[in-house]
C-alpha cells in the first residue's frame, strides 16, 4: 500500500461509510482525532505558547494588572532551570544508551515476543505503564526504545504513531500512584513538608497512600484498561503507518569511527579514562543507597540521570564513541530547553498573580471547588479540579504544594482520610498528560515523533481513563475512615 493510501485519517483510501463503519469503535476515534489533530493541532511550543496567552487574559480578567502578569512571567520563565535540565538528560542519556551496541542487543530482545502489529502496541503500553511504578522517566526512556526496535520488524504491521502512544501511557496512566509518585513522596519525608503545611496534613507514609489496598486496586484497573484501549485503538494492518511511511529514520547506530591518528588522541580511544569516571560514579550511587530508603534514592531524577550517564559511558567503552553519541542526541532535547521555561512562566502567572482581593487564578479554582464540596462529592470534585489545573501546571510535585492547603484542609473539616486525598491528586493528576505535550516531549526526541501523531490516540485513552478512575477516586473513598494529621 501506498504512503498516499495511508494518509489522512489512516482509513482505507476511497472506502465507502460502509467500510469506515466495520472498523472497531475505538481505533476509528483514534484514527479521526489523529487525522483532525494532524490538520489543526499546532506543534508543542505552539501550543504552550498559546496555553500562556490564555492564563495571562485569564490573571488579568481576575483584575491582576498587565504589570503584574509581565512581572510573574518574568520572575516564573527561569525557575524550572534545574527541571528543565534535568529532563533535557533524561532525552539525551536515553537517546546515547539507546544507540550503544548492548543495549541494541537487549532492546532487541525485548522487542521478540509480539507477533502482530496490535499485539506489539499493547505490549508496549504494559512496558511503559509497569515500569512507570518503578519510575517514570525510565519508562519514557525505555519503552520508546522498545517502541523504536518493534518498528524495525516490517513483519509486525505496526502503527508507529499508535506505539509512541503507547509508550507514553506510564506519564498519562500510572506513574504518580507508583513509588516515584511527587506527592506521596513530599507527604511520606517530615523534611520535605513545608512548616505551614505540616499542622494541615502531618507526615503521611506509602503505606496510607501508594499501598493502600484501594490505591493497588486503581493501579490494577488502569494498567488493564490502558493495555486494552492501546490494543483496540491501534490501527489494522493496511491502516498502520509506519515509521518510514512518516519518512523517520530509525537507524540510530554510531557512524563508524576513523582511526586513532595521532599520539593526542590515545585517551579518546582509551577505556581507561571512562573507567575511572564509572567508578567515581558509582562510589556516589552506592553512598545513595546505603544511606538512603530505596525508594527514595530511586526516585531522584538527578541519581537517575547519573545512572544513566555512567551506563552511556560504560555502553560505549571509549570518550570518542560516547561523545559522538552525546552529539547526535543533543538536538532530541530541543523542544525541552525551549519549552520548559514557558511552562514555568504559567505556573508562575497562575499562582503569584493576583487580583484586588489578593487572589490568584489558582485560589478562586480552590475556592469554588471546596465551596461547593461536601464529604460525598469531594473525592468527585477534587479529582476534577485536579485534572483541570495539572492540564496548565503539569508538575507533580510543585501542583501539589499549590493544591495541598485548600484541599487537604478542606479534606479536615468534612473528615476525608488524607492518605486519599493525596491519591485522588495522583490519580486524576495523571489525566492531563494523555492530551498536554508537556511530558511527551524526551519521548517526541527520541522517537522523532510529533505530539499531533500521538495525541489521537492518547485522546482515546484519555475518554476511557477519566469516567473510571472519577468513578473509583469516589467509590473508594467511602471504604476509608478519617485519621487526624499524625505530628512527626
Amino acid at each position: 500500500m501506498s504512503t498516499e493510501n495511508r494518509a489522512g485519517t489512516g482509513l482505507l483510501a476511497g472506502s465507502g461509510p460502509a467500510a469506515e463503519d466495520s472498523i472497531p469503535f475505538l481505533e476509528r476515534l483514534a484514527l479521526r482525532v489523529t487525522a483532525w489533530c494532524e490538520k489543526w493541532y499546532p506543534d508543542a511550543y505552539v501550543f504552550v505558547a498559546l496555553t500562556l496567552v490564555v492564563v495571562a487574559l485569564g490573571a488579568m480578567a481576575i483584575g491582576a494588572s498587565p504589570h503584574q502578569v509581565s512581572v510573574a512571567f518574568g520572575e516564573g520563565f527561569w525557575s524550572l532551570i534545574p527541571f528543565t535540565m534535568q529532563m533535557a538528560m533524561v532525552a539525551i542519556t536515553g537517546y546515547v544508551v539507546a544507540s550503544s551496541p548492548p543495549m541494541t542487543r537487549l532492546v532487541t530482545a525485548a522487542a521478540r515476543l509480539p507477533r502482530t502489529g496490535r499485539g506489539a502496541v499493547a505490549y508496549v503500553a504494559f512496558i511503559s505503564v509497569m515500569v512507570s511504578l518503578l519510575h517514570w522517566a525510565l519508562s519514557l526512556v525505555f519503552a520508546a526504545l522498545l517502541a523504536k526496535e518493534l518498528a524495525r520488524r516490517r513483519n509486525l504491521a505496526m502503527d508507529y504513531r499508535a506505539a509512541g502512544a503507547a509508550a507514553y501511557l506510564g506519564m498519562g496512566a500510572t506513574w504518580a500512584l507508583g513509588i516515584s509518585s511527587s506527592a506521596a513522596q513530599l507527604q511520606a519525608n517530615p523534611a520535605s513538608i513545608p512548616a505551614s503545611l505540616m499542622p494541615i496534613t502531618g507526615v503521611i507514609p506509602f503505606s496510607q497512600t501508594i499501598f493502600l489496598w484501594q490505591s493497588v486496586l486503581i493501579t490494577l484497573v488502569l494498567v488493564t484498561l490502558s493495555t486494552l484501549v492501546a490494543y483496540w485503538t491501534a490501527p489494522a494492518p493496511g491502516r498502520a503507518r509506519s515509521a518510514e511511511d512518516l519518512g523517520i529514520e530509525l537507524n540510530i547506530t554510531a557512524d563508524p569511527l576513523p582511526r586513532r591518528e595521532r599520539p593526542g588522541e590515545w585517551l579518546e580511544f582509551s577505556p581507561a579514562l571512562t573507567l575511572a569516571l564509572v567508578a567515581l560514579g558509582l562510589g556516589w550511587v552506592w553512598h545513595e543507597f546505603t544511606t538512603k530508603p530505596v525508594l527514595v534514592a530511586i526516585s531522584g531524577l538527578n541519581t537517575f540521570n547519573l545512572i544513566f550517564i555512567l551506563l552511556g559511558m560504560l555502553l560505549h567503552w571509549t570518550p570518542r564513541n560516547f561523545l559522538n553519541a552525546v552529539y547526535k542526541a543533543v538536538p532530541v532535547a530541543a523542544g525541552v530547553l525551549i519549552q520548559f521555561p514557558l511552562y514555568g512562566a504559567i505556573a508562575s502567572i497562575l499562582t503569584a498573580a493576583a487580583g484586588p482581593d489578593g487572589h490568584t487564578l489558582t485560589h478562586h479554582l480552590s475556592d469554588f471547588v471546596v465551596s461547593i464540596a461536601s464529604h460525598d462529592s469531594f473525592a468527585f470534585l477534587t479529582g476534577i479540579y485536579s485534572a483541570v489545573l495539572g492540564f496548565f501546571v503539569p508538575s507533580g510535585g510543585g501542583k501539589w504544594l499549590i493544591e495541598a492547603p485548600y484541599v487537604m484542609e478542606a479534606a479536615n473539616n468534612l473528615q476525608i482520610h488524607l492518605g486519599w486525598v493525596v491519591q485522588i491528586y495522583n490519580a486524576a493528576e495523571a489525566l492531563p498528560n494523555l492530551i498536554n505535550p508537556f511530558w511527551m516531549l524526551p519521548l517526541l526526541g527520541i522517537m522523532h515523533l510529533k505530539a499531533r501523531d500521538l495525541v489521537g490516540f492518547t485522546f482515546a485513552q484519555f475518554l476511557t481513563h477519566t469516567p473510571v478512575v472519577l468513578f473509583l477516586l469516589w467509590a473508594l473513598a467511602g471504604t476509608l475512615d478519617y485519621q487526624p494529621p499524625v505530628m512527626p
